[in-house]
């Protein structure tokens, strides 16, 4: 089931140092690439069919076409390494075993997009992945990988600066992040009517998750093709899955998409610990709708059997509950995150989280009837595409989803 394209070199000994990821291909597309315009290498990603893998799946290629034509102002790569969905410990993986590759991608992606400094913003309780990734673009300059030429032969100045952000998980929402880069508070911007790029400092820019920069480096080394003979035909490729809870083997393996869940939690997750039931699956860190054990044995890891299921395939971060788990106590340890990460922008999420955390903690005191539970569902109504981001429909997503399909665990706890 194991496939790797980013993961290849985590398990050799030091593969973050620059010596070693020389050793074992890193920096090998870099020749390949400037024997390529940058619409060529835009055009290679589009084709692969690469998407973005920090939870939204949107198509990479057309999203570095909406870039303006290039003019006198600077043009900016921003990658997202924000990473704190609860359940989701993927990027870190590469910050950690393979920064270098992430350096590749960034090379790669700047090129494409004609973007002469990157910054990587890291949430700032990543402490040591910050420090690691910051050596590692220390020896990049210091080799003359990047800086005022590229691997000190190509004529492209490229200059990387890693942000460490304050430690809120709405800026993870890349209009939020873009705004906490800025030096102001992590507010999410309105969006525009149509498409366009992202905007930092007035200037043009694109925004990608980790996982998906560093996916970049293989695409052209070895053409599209290379990439989608893995995968689905509409979810190419492959996806760094992370599996956490009562397993036997808990972590993050890279597999092509199209393979089943059930599989995934049993042979790579080594099946449930202690031998007990499964109950449930949050499949893709915990904004997705939850899975039953039944919908688990169906449930397919591509971006389109997921939508059909009823869920969304995230950032494929897996969180696994097992028979003794309460729901109820589910849902109030997820709402309690969300409430607390709440920006407070929106009227709607900000006081619907509240509201949500508020009732959940009267059905747990045993003080609640059945109009509470239906409190909770119009309020979850009352937040979904109401506000300016995507958290308030997220949390309307996962508490009604669990309400909806373990109803009969929330009546026990009811007065009437």
């Amino acid at each position: 089931m194991i496939t790797k394209i980013v993961s290849k070199n985590f398990d050799i000994p030091n593969s973050h140092k620059l010596e070693v990821a020389l050793e074992n291909g890193r920096y090998s597309s870099i020749d390949k690439l400037f024997t390529m315009t940058p619409d060529e290498v835009t055009a290679e990603v589009t084709k692969s069919g690469l998407r973005g893998k920090g939870g939204g799946g949107a198509p990479c290629g057309p999203k570095w076409e909406l870039m303006p034509p290039v003019d006198e102002r600077p043009r900016y790569l921003i990658v997202n390494g924000d990473e704190s969905e609860p359940g989701t410990f993927k990027d870190r993986q590469i910050f950690q075993y393979d920064p270098h590759l992430l350096i590749e991608g960034i090379i790669c992606t700047c090129y494409a997009i004609n973007a002469h400094h990157a910054y990587i913003y890291i949430r700032g309780e990543y402490k040591f992945f910050i420090d690691r990734v910051n050596e590692a673009i220390k020896e990049a300059y210091e080799n003359r990988i990047i800086g005022d030429k590229i691997m000190d032969k190509y004529d492209f100045k490229l200059d990387i600066t890693v942000h460490r952000g304050g430690g809120a998980y709405i800026c993870g929402e890349k209009s939020a992040l873009i705004e906490s880069l800025e030096g102001k508070r992590g507010h999410p911007r309105l969006k525009p009517h149509g498409k366009e790029c992202e905007w930092f400092f007035d200037n043009p820019a694109t925004v990608n998750n980790v996982e998906t920069i560093a996916s970049v480096p293989n695409i052209v080394e070895n053409g599209a093709q290379g990439y989608t003979k893995y995968g689905t035909e509409k979810s190419p490729g492959t996806m760094l899955f992370a599996i956490s809870g009562p397993v036997n083997n808990p972590g993050v393996y890279e597999m092509e998409y199209g393979n089943k869940m059930i599989d995934f939690l049993n042979i790579l997750g080594g099946g449930m610990k202690d031998g007990k039931k499964l109950k449930a699956i949050i499949p893709g860190g915990s904004s997705c709708p939850i899975l039953t054990a039944s919908e688990v044995e169906k449930a397919v890891l591509d971006y389109e059997s997921m939508w059909d299921i009823g869920s969304t395939l995230g950032t494929g971060g897996m969180i696994v509950i097992d028979e003794d788990t309460s729901m109820v106590d589910v849902a109030k340890n997820i709402i309690e995150f969300y409430h607390h990460e709440s920006c407070g922008q929106c009227t709607p999420c900000r006081e619907g989280t509240g509201w949500i955390d508020k009732i959940l903690r009267k059905i747990l005191n045993g003080d609640a009837s059945n109009e509470d539970l239906k409190t909770i569902l119009d309020v979850c109504n009352t937040m979904n595409g109401k506000t300016i981001c995507v958290f308030a429909p997220a949390v309307k997503d996962i508490i009604s989803s669990i309400i909806k399909k373990f109803p009969d665990e929330f009546k026990t706890y009811l007065k009437n």
